[in-house]
């Protein structure tokens, strides 16, 4: 399985998502490593919860996979209203500052 469709599995497994769409950006800054993911996570269950809850909970999901594969992990975390406000838009994600990216 790969990383990407592992962290769609586990994310989707934990909480219950209006949208979830899992992006490997990997090709955007390392050789051919999948380590490079930007997740947008809409779910019911973020109503009233601040943003670090929020990233808590998905960093808390993914604990394994950011300790022993992940590089970057770019958490976009919405309720179904804000998502809505947004158009469905979500930022960029930073551009990576290290890592396998170095040409040596």
């Amino acid at each position: 399985m790969s990383m990407q469709a592992l962290i769609h599995e586990k994310i989707a497994a934990a909480i219950s998502c209006k949208h979830l769409n899992v992006v490997n950006e990997s090709h955007m800054h390392s050789r051919g490593e999948d380590s490079h993911f930007k997740v947008v996570v809409v779910s019911e269950e973020f109503a009233g919860k601040r943003l670090l809850q929020r990233h808590r909970k998905i960093n808390e999901i993914l604990k394994d996979e950011l300790a022993n594969h992940i590089h970057a992990l770019s958490i976009h975390a919405y309720t179904p209203d804000e998502y809505s406000e947004r158009a469905g838009q979500t930022p960029d994600s930073p551009n990576c500052l290290g890592g396998s990216k170095f040409d040596n």
